[in-house]
């Protein structure tokens, strides 16, 4: 079928009212593009031209458009980089987002043969095809409609399929798109739609078909943007100095149900820790939704049996990039969901991990405290965690903890013994929320109730070093559930709530002392992830509390896998084992607690403002 060429284009001048056939075309684009090289460069500039459109073209332009195109695509060993600059800028600079069908497929179909014709334009059309992750800036709200939803199928479908091709006739051009993806991802203060597109982007080529060869760098180049979003978000945004309430008064379980005006009007809230400060937060608005991206990613990694695949390279980033970030506040909740999937895979890798980086001498201190603090915080929120597990895990802290002792004796000392100091406050933040379940273990009084005893009563004194809040409440539960027994005097006011320049001493200038890595998730969007699998603190039964539930939706899931009550406490049995252990009487816990234990009073949150 012939085309009849418009004579109101100055680019179409020579070929003025003529009709030409798909095969004259073919020979006349072949014309142009030889004639370059013996000095006569009409034919190519009409060619330029054509490929350099602007605004919106009539179809008889879009016919020849699409049929230049095509004859471009059998005649690329006719194309020279050099001669041929022009026309290649003007074919590399076409956006797809703009394009019809047809004019996308014959583009495709170009780019596809000049990258399998020759190695040097590998890279360039890799450029192009990433350039069209995302569209103008001028289309950017479109995408919100169902239109703009259609074309950015239209659009990413064959920018995506183009790429897993080149993948098969060209085998290097997964490791040369490695590179152009990362350079090319939009700055953190990019529009918050051009993220998410990117975003997902991303993720479709850790799940395509060369997936493997790039998945490590598309997760890890996600999780930087992640935290390069976090750290900008302040933490006078989400948290306000309040004195009257502590760690474990911040809860955000009963607001769930209210509306964005009743957040923003309540003064029931925790004025500690509220979503209220990052209301209107474009920085805490982008990554909430760049996360709720990754977590339905992973929900289809999970689905699809990739997830532990997947997990492995979000482990290396985690590592290198969430857990080296100073006090990240809510990316790392991405690894809370992965291991929410799957707890027994997943789960059991992330703790290993953050128990071997711990207990290795090799790491520099702050690396080691922040990596308990993770665990603590993990094995006390994790909703999906096992009651086994958990002592699992905390029985390999105290044994550190005891094999410290052992070999230290000097006295107290924060700075000298900081290491020590955050593996005694993650066992009791633990146990804290975890005493009521962990004392039905069978094992948990030989192997867990003594070596604690013998830890707390060593001469380097965690309890009086340790967060005060978290030591008063391990105390509280302790007395309750008949742990510790001694006919000695303990002065229990010393270890009484307030703010103690030991915690502060072995915390550091980083407070990690008051670092909880999994409080409660602010992020709107993403919380709605997090809190099934999510154990508040007001859904723990202290030792103290003597109110029977009448269901297990009060409890928290994982206190169901033991049945029963511990039985009581034995002082015999108790000392045997302390003398087994070859420890003489007076370096057993200066137990027993005053008659009258005082309420804890409160101290500012983990993650106050004050501690930066």
């Amino acid at each position: 079928m012939g085309i009849e060429i418009r004579n109101d284009n100055v680019g179409y001048r020579e070929l003025n009212n003529v009709d030409i056939t798909d095969s004259d075309l073919f020979y006349h684009v072949r014309d142009a593009l030889t004639s370059v090289s013996k000095g006569d460069s009409d034919k190519y500039n009409q060619l330029v031209a054509v490929m350099h459109h602007r605004g919106r073209l009539a179809p008889d332009e879009v016919a020849l458009l699409v049929t230049s195109l095509k004859a471009l695509s059998v005649a690329v060993s006719h194309i020279d980089n050099v001669l041929h600059h022009s026309l290649l800028v003007s074919i590399f600079s076409m956006n797809m987002w703009s394009c019809r069908i047809d004019v996308m497929d014959a583009l495709i179909e170009l780019i596809i043969s000049l990258a399998a014709s020759s190695g040097k334009y590998v890279d360039s059309c890799l450029e192009m095809l990433v350039g069209n992750f995302t569209p103008p800036s001028s289309m950017i709200e479109f995408l919100k409609q169902p239109r703009g939803i259609s074309i950015k199928y239209q659009v990413l479908s064959r920018v995506h399929s183009s790429l897993e091709v080149l993948a098969d006739l060209v085998p290097i051009s997964p490791m040369r798109l490695l590179p152009i993806v990362i350079q090319r991802k939009p700055h953190y203060t990019s529009k918050e739609a051009s993220l998410v597109v990117y975003a997902e982007n991303m993720l479709k080529l850790e799940s395509c078909i060369f997936g493997e060869l790039v998945r490590s760098t598309m997760l890890s180049g996600l999780i930087d943007l992640l935290v390069d979003l976090d750290v900008e978000i302040g933490w006078d945004d989400i948290l306000h100095d309040d004195s009257t309430k502590g760690i474990f008064n911040m809860e955000l379980e009963d607001i769930d149900e209210a509306s964005d005006d009743e957040l923003m009007d309540s003064s029931e809230l925790p004025r500690e820790l509220s979503r209220k400060g990052l209301v209107g937060n474009l920085f805490a608005e982008k990554l909430d939704n760049l996360m709720v991206v990754v977590f339905e990613h992973l929900n289809s990694c999970e689905e699809g049996g990739r997830l532990n695949e997947v997990f492995g390279n979000l482990l290396q980033s985690f590592q290198k990039t969430v857990l080296t970030a100073y006090k990240s506040k809510f990316s790392q909740f991405i690894m809370f969901y992965a291991c929410a999937l799957d707890p027994e895979n997943c789960g059991s890798r992330f703790t290993k991990m953050l128990l071997d980086i711990f207990v290795c001498n090799t790491h520099p201190p702050i690396l080691r405290m922040s990596a308990v603090a993770y665990l603590a915080s993990y094995l006390s929120r994790g909703k999906f965690l096992s009651t086994s597990s958990i002592a699992k895990t905390l029985k390999s802290l105290v044994e550190w903890c005891l094999d410290y002792c052992n070999s230290h004796e000097g006295e107290i000392n924060p700075k000298a013994h900081r290491i020590f100091y955050s593996g005694c406050q993650a066992i009791m933040y633990v146990l804290c929320f975890r005493m009521r379940s962990l004392v039905g273990v069978p094992w948990f009084k030989s192997q867990l109730l003594v070596p604690i005893n013998l830890i707390l009563s060593h001469n380097l004194s965690p309890l009086k070093v340790c967060l005060p809040s978290i030591v008063t409440e391990f105390l509280r539960q302790s007395k309750a559930a008949d742990l510790f027994t001694s006919s000695e005097k303990f002065n229990f006011d010393e270890y009484l709530e307030s703010e103690s320049e030991f915690s502060k001493a072995f915390g550091g200038m980083e407070r990690l002392d008051m670092f909880f890595p999994f409080d409660p998730c602010l992020l709107k969007r993403s919380d709605s992830f997090i809190r099934p699998n999510y154990v508040y603190w007001s859904m723990v039964r202290p030792t103290y509390n003597d109110e029977e539930e009448d269901s297990s939706d009060e409890e928290v899931e994982v206190n169901t896998e033991i049945e029963g009550n511990h039985e009581d406490f034995d002082i015999d049995e108790f000392d045997n084992a302390l003398n087994q252990m070859s420890i003489t009487p007076k370096n057993r816990f200066a137990g027993g607690f005053n008659e009258h234990l005082r309420m804890p009073s409160r101290i500012r949150p983990s993650t106050s403002p004050e501690s930066l």
